[in-house]
């Protein structure tokens, strides 16, 4: 198996992860535990940065893919793809502002913030992983 094969799979999993430890830091929170939810929310932003790397790389190897399907299915496809695509430039932001409002301890301006990039950012983790299995593991074999 060559390195862009691999690469969904790989990516798939960093966006899965990204997942379970944004969960896992916001029930930290939850918990009052601050400083257990700075490790996992820090853990989240590293593992979206390789997972970034990871999929430019893929994309220089291999290009984008098309959708073999056709009918609902490929509309299912397209509607989770673009919501995917859209909120993942737009949680760039919202991250990034997040962490440093964090990062500076204004943690009012953090809790107002991170009130749009959880969801946000947990969308977008979880719509990674049902793009690849939709194009990778469910999709018609063309």
């Amino acid at each position: 198996m060559s390195l862009a094969e691999a690469l969904p799979a790989v990516n798939a999993t960093l966006n899965g992860t990204c997942a379970l430890l944004l969960v896992a830091g916001r029930v930290a929170i939850a918990r009052r535990r601050p400083e257990v939810h700075r490790r996992l929310m820090v853990s989240a932003f590293v593992v979206s940065c390789v997972f970034l790397v990871s999929y430019l790389t893929r994309v220089a190897l291999s290009g984008t893919h098309r959708y073999p399907g056709a009918g609902l299915a490929k509309a299912t496809y397209l509607f989770v793809l673009s919501s995917h695509m859209l909120l993942a430039m737009a949680v760039v932001p919202l991250v990034l502002a997040s962490l440093w409002q964090a990062h500076k301890e204004r943690f009012e301006a953090h809790r107002r913030i991170a009130r749009w990039t959880f969801p946000v950012w947990l969308y977008v983790s979880v719509t990674g992983v049902l793009v690849y299995l939709m194009l990778f593991r469910w999709a018609p074999r063309a």
